[in-house]
């Protein structure tokens, strides 16, 4: 299979040196992990005391490589000596042939593609020296900067992993050798992947009103809209609404968010009651198309309320998400819903014959869209 990974190499590439761990780099691991991002994204100890530094780079690195079960380097800078994250293989199937590769990097450090670049020396060493035929990449959904990371290193995201510890989703991908290492990533990935790893925008209306996130303070407000028989005439809320479905629609809006889906936003008045919901739905088939839909309290009908949210919500979609359509549906006869789509810009297109799926049968749907 090629050489044994407890030989501990050093190595020179893409402008970094890769070396073992030393006991005087102790400090400086001390000195990033204290930083909040890897604290998040990452299985370090919160806090992180100067014990589990010396730990890692002394019993926890050299455990490792002398068991063949890892393959941790320290990723230095060449000219300075200075480090400037980790980035190396955290488990190892020799059965299998395939290894997991781990990386962060220190906060002084970000912005050079660090990661990106260590990431493919360690995949290419693995390869070639390990004999391995398959590299996984994993990280909890919402790790923007990781994802662009493994993608930038030629990471295929294969799609998601239900993670054990806490109920959550992980994204998961893989490398082989023949794989290219430096695709072109276009800017808007880019461009979305810094985004969606930020927290969810609060987008304002105008007159006091504004877009925010669902929160548990909403649910009461939830419950009675949705209870409204013309909420449950128009739309397929579940009937008859209980309050545990409120609970799921509020505690569900963070990972569409953290995955990159869309968004979804409580309508909230001056006074910051929630009024109604809105989403944005990025298409899975094509990126460059979402679909909105709102629902509006029967309390704030006939305020402007939802068309002023209709209008701010897209006009974020378009400048931010770089949008080039967004599609409006709504059952053929919601005249209510069609009133706020046409009063916000959206073009009438025509009608889609059994389109919507409602209570176990197929209702048509009028659609419409909107451009930049």
């Amino acid at each position: 299979m090629g050489a044994q990974a407890n030989t501990q190499p050093q190595i020179n590439d893409q402008g970094l040196i890769l070396r073992p761990w030393r006991v005087e780099d102790a400090e400086a691991v001390h000195r990033a992990c204290q930083d909040p991002v890897i604290q998040r994204w990452t299985r370090v100890p919160s806090p992180y005391l100067p014990t589990h530094a010396r730990y890692f780079v002394t019993q926890h690195s050299e455990a490792a490589w002398r068991e063949g079960t890892g393959a941790p380097f320290a990723v230095i800078d060449p000219d300075t000596g200075e480090l400037l994250g980790s980035c190396g293989l955290v488990t190892i199937d020799r059965v299998l042939a395939s290894a997991e590769v781990g990386y962060w990097t220190a906060p002084w450090a970000r912005g050079a593609g660090v990661a990106t670049r260590a990431t493919r020396v360690v995949s290419r060493w693995a390869f070639e020296s390990l004999g391995m035929r398959r590299i996984v990449w994993q990280a909890a959904v919402g790790n923007h900067a990781s994802r662009l990371v493994a993608l930038r290193a030629g990471f295929r995201v294969d799609g998601y992993l239900r993670m054990a510890e806490d109920g959550s989703n992980g994204w998961v991908g893989g490398l082989l050798p023949g794989d290219p290492m430096d695709p072109v990533i276009d800017e808007q990935t880019v461009r979305r992947a810094r985004l969606f790893g930020a927290p969810q925008p609060v987008l304002p209306m105008g007159d006091g009103l504004r877009l925010r996130p669902p929160a548990a303070r909403d649910l009461d407000a939830i419950v009675a809209a949705c209870r409204d028989p013309e909420s449950a005439r128009w739309t397929t809320v579940p009937e008859p609404y209980e309050r545990a479905h409120a609970e799921g629609f509020v505690d569900t809006a963070p990972a569409k968010w953290a995955r990159g889906d869309g968004m979804r936003c409580a309508v909230a008045d001056p006074g910051d009651a929630w009024s109604g919901s809105i989403e944005l739905t990025v298409s899975a088939q094509d990126p460059m198309v979402a679909e909105v839909g709102f629902l509006a309290a029967p309390w704030a009908r006939g305020r402007g309320y939802t068309t002023a949210a209709l209008t701010t919500l897209c006009g974020w979609a378009f400048t931010s998400l770089g949008l080039a359509r967004i599609v409006w549906r709504a059952q053929v006869g919601n005249d209510a819903s069609r009133r706020v789509a046409e009063k916000a810009g959206f073009t009438i297109e025509g009608t889609q014959r059994d389109a919507l799926p409602y209570r176990g049968g197929r209702k048509d749907a009028w659609v419409g869209g909107l451009v930049p």
